[in-house]
């Protein structure tokens, strides 16, 4: 499994709960941030990157991006906090 940071702005439109539901369907998420979500998955960058577009706009932003090795946070809250310490252990290994 790898993970990846999920950042977007949806600009126009704006429907979060589309993005937002496409991006449990992955099954292993937290959401440290208001537009930030964190997902575990064996798919690509691009592969996880084609998926969401599918109920994107044309317009909105999106950025994918490989999490591993050394990292560090603030504010995010003790459970999220937990879990990505523990998938971060778990998809380096």
């Amino acid at each position: 499994m790898k993970l990846y940071q999920i950042t977007y702005d949806l600009r126009k439109q704006r429907d979060y709960r589309s993005l937002h539901d496409c991006i449990k369907g992955y099954g292993a998420w937290c959401k440290p941030l208001e537009s930030t979500w964190v997902i575990a998955t064996s798919q690509t960058a691009v592969q996880v990157r084609e998926h969401l577009m599918s109920v994107m706009d044309r317009d909105d932003g999106l950025l994918v991006t490989r999490l591993q090795g050394e990292s560090a946070w603030y504010g995010v809250g003790t459970q999220v906090s937990d879990w990505l310490v523990a998938e971060l252990n778990r998809c380096t290994v």
